[in-house]
């Protein structure tokens, strides 16, 4: 089937954004109307340090500015997610993103004022005003960021130049929608297959045909080919911004300051990492060899590392059912949870179709004052389910904590963050398990928790990984050519697979698919988040309903707590390298269950 037109996509596939603004003369006047609120805040910060009710009347006003500019800025970004070839959208989002740096650079002015007042100034106005408690979180992270800031002068032009600062990643962004054209391929009947960054990742690296997966494969890595100088100039900027703003606020390196924004200590980190990389390994390889064998490959290759193990077991379903699934699923958390998947499911939350132009991957976006919005291709495969419950996961976080917090603590660290998500995808997968007596559909459930995990655990991680020695070759000064990153992905590739799985050049290139690596130290956090979304669900079968108490306080706790706090609040600490190690055990355990099942 070719690939279709945004206009040409039923209304029913696609997300409701008139739920933000009715039209784009709307969403026009609205951001207007923020760019000249955003040009009156300083008139507020003259007056900050004299009284605590000045102080109350700044952060007020700063709180209404972003309430008022998180929907403007959502709306034309999730329009250009839609279709990143539309000139409207490509329009509207330039233009954000200079309304978006006047806003930077005038809270800029705001946290200047703010860090030049002495810390007991700040606490004093504190205790001295009840009210002020609403923004804790923010005067929290303003005295915890002192130390590294620079002068006012220098803040401020770092937030007017944000656009350029972000031009490594919206560049890439906009290459990869707007401009990145894919070949057609061979496929499996030997005719020509249309192929896009969509189609890719969501279909034809996961056919059980090895001739057409292989030949996708290609055909894919041929255009990436062309791109690789180019996309390695725009990482190696990233990278280069971040060590450079890391050296000019006084950091040790770019790590400490990446981890220092997510409230994370180096050992936390290093213990995710190597954890994973090397007591997971023995595992995956043991999964890898199963495969190659099941499927009779006399060589296996980095394209056939997600082939279905059961390629005539696919459970097919409609949107609608698997949605449906999902809310039983789900029941254990809740009416109040189960009552926002009716109403995402009926009110077009998510965005389901396949078009031109469109994101890849999957995504959820929670605008604070408005409902989340999930974006996602939709192909009637059971494992779109899973994909869709763990979107929901992020969206439900999102919409409690958004209803319970004020806008500044909704946020908790990206640390936190896919632990929601995950724990959607066990509880998934466990309701399946409990709802059949099939051997082979019992089978195809552990498949599917080994494909998250192998996610999580796996894909990102070893994205992780590759971070951290790529930062480790920009503190010292090395070139990050093109040649260095696909080298460096191979390396670490063939340092977790071993001899179970054949790393060429293509796999060394797999690296210019994510746009994580310009989200800072992203990554690794998947892992995180799967690690804790095991322990509690652990939890919760040994315990029951007290966990899932402890679970949506932690939800509607938001950005309240440090990540080590909010977890502890639903029973895990992650400051145990033993919970790590649980959830690698638990998917030694999945894969001997599945070498069993072939016996």
């Amino acid at each position: 089937m070719e690939l279709i037109k945004r206009n040409d996509v039923p209304i029913e596939e696609t997300w409701n954004l008139t739920d933000i603004f009715s039209s784009i003369s709307e969403w026009e006047t609205a951001l207007k109307e923020v760019e000249n609120e955003a040009k009156k805040l300083p008139l507020f910060n003259e007056k900050i340090g004299e009284r605590a009710e000045h102080l109350l009347h700044a952060l007020q006003v700063r709180e209404a500015l972003l309430e008022r500019a998180v929907p403007v800025l959502t709306y034309a970004s999730l329009s250009l997610s839609a279709d990143g070839t539309n000139p409207e959208a490509q329009g509207n989002a330039s233009h954000v993103q200079s309304v978006q740096a006047i806003i930077q650079a005038e809270l800029a002015k705001t946290e200047a004022v703010l860090m030049s007042l002495p810390n007991s100034i700040i606490e004093q106005f504190q205790t001295e005003l009840p009210e002020l408690e609403r923004y804790t979180v923010y005067l929290a992270n303003i005295l915890e960021n002192k130390p590294y800031a620079l002068s006012a002068e220098t803040e401020e032009t770092l937030a007017a130049l944000s656009p350029v600062l972000g031009s490594p990643y919206s560049t890439y962004s906009m290459s990869k929608s707007a401009d990145m054209t894919f070949p057609p391929f061979e496929g499996a009947d030997g005719e020509e297959k249309p192929l896009s960054f969509a189609r890719f990742e969501d279909q034809y690296e996961l056919s059980s045909d090895t001739n057409e997966r292989r030949n996708a494969y290609e055909a894919f890595d041929e255009t990436l080919k062309k791109y690789e100088n180019t996309y390695a100039k725009l990482y190696a900027s990233e990278v280069s911004k971040q060590v450079t703003l890391a050296r000019l606020r006084g950091y040790k390196s770019a790590e400490d300051m990446l981890l220092h924004s997510q409230h994370v200590n180096k050992t936390m980190y290093h213990n995710q990492l190597d954890t994973i990389y090397h007591e997971l390994a023995p595992h995956m390889q043991r999964y890898a060899k199963l495969k190659k064998e099941v499927l009779q490959l006399e060589k296996f290759g980095f394209s056939d590392l997600k082939a279905p193990l059961d390629p005539e077991f696919e459970p097919e379903t409609t949107y609608e059912k698997a949605f449906d699934t999902i809310i039983e699923a789900l029941a254990p958390l809740g009416e109040e949870y189960t009552a926002m998947l009716h109403e995402a499911k009926e009110n077009r939350w998510v965005d389901r179709a396949d078009n031109i132009g469109k994101a890849t991957g999957a995504f959820c976006s929670s605008p604070y004052g408005s409902h989340p919005y999930i974006l996602m291709t939709w192909k009637d495969t059971m494992r779109g389910a899973f994909i869709l419950a763990h979107e929901l996961g992020h969206a439900n976080h999102f919409y409690l904590a958004n209803a319970h917090q004020p806008l500044n603590a909704t946020r908790p660290s990206t640390y936190c963050v896919e632990a929601p998500s995950t724990m959607n995808e066990l509880f998934l997968g466990n309701h399946l398990l409990q709802s059949t007596d099939d051997p082979r559909m019992k089978r195809w459930v552990v498949l599917q928790f080994i494909g998250t995990y192998y996610h999580n655990f796996v894909t990102h991680l070893l994205e992780g990984e590759f971070q951290r020695r790529v930062y480790a070759h920009a503190e010292i000064g090395t070139p990050l050519t093109a040649s260095l990153l696909r080298t460096t992905k191979q390396e670490v590739l063939k340092g977790f697979w071993g001899d179970a799985v054949d790393i060429d050049d293509r796999a060394g290139r797999t690296w210019m698919r994510q746009p994580h690596y310009y989200m800072g130290l992203y990554p690794y956090t998947y892992s995180a988040g799967l690690t804790a979304a095991t322990k509690a669900y652990t939890l919760y079968q040994e315990q029951g309903q007290p966990v899932i108490d402890s679970w949506l306080e932690m939800l509607k706790a938001g950005g309240t707590k440090r990540p080590i706090d909010l977890l502890k609040v639903a029973g895990v600490d992650m400051e145990q390298k033993e919970t790590i190690q649980a959830a690698v055990s638990y998917v030694g355990k999945l894969i001997s269950d599945l070498e069993n099942s072939y016996r």
